[in-house]
């Protein structure tokens, strides 16, 4: 049985975060999308919302669960049994620095990386830049899945 971990931030999650996750469900028997807890940023949500909305946005995947960790990815890759990480390229940047990371982590540890080409709907999406048309009232509708819409509205008509 193939276990892979899907790795991020998800500050928010994205209709872009979710193909990737569909994609990687269909390929492997169990997909682990992981949040990143790094105490040095301030996300927009904290990190139970984010699993929160992470677990609703992959409640129609059987073989998707959702988890958290802090330190080094792979630690958790050996501490779940955990065969590859799974990571989703937009662009030649996003694949500069993701080759860097799957480079340390494979001679750290030996671990495979598997990158995912997004699909061309979602080359220019990012959590940030959703985060930032949203802040300014801008319609992010078509980005991400209904219920993160509404918790980003609700963000940020508190701010």
């Amino acid at each position: 049985m193939t276990k892979v971990v899907c790795p991020g931030s998800f500050d928010p999650v994205t209709n872009g975060h979710v193909d990737i996750f569909r994609r990687a469900a269909h390929l492997f028997d169990e997909v682990v999308v992981t949040v990143l807890i790094n105490e040095s940023k301030k996300g927009l949500f904290s990190i139970e919302q984010r699993m929160d909305l992470l677990r609703e946005a992959v409640a129609d995947l059987d073989n998707v669960s959702v988890d958290s960790f802090r330190g080094l990815l792979v630690d958790y890759c050996r501490d779940h049994d955990v065969q590859a990480i799974v990571k989703g390229l937009r662009a030649v940047s996003d694949f500069d620095y993701e080759l860097q990371m799957a480079q340390m982590n494979g001679s750290l540890t030996g671990i495979e990386t598997v990158f995912i080409p997004t699909g061309p709907e979602f080359a220019y999406l990012a959590s940030s830049l959703v985060k930032e048309v949203a802040k300014h009232g801008g319609d992010v509708t078509d980005l991400v899945p209904p219920h993160v819409l509404k918790a980003l509205q609700e963000a940020y008509s508190r701010t």
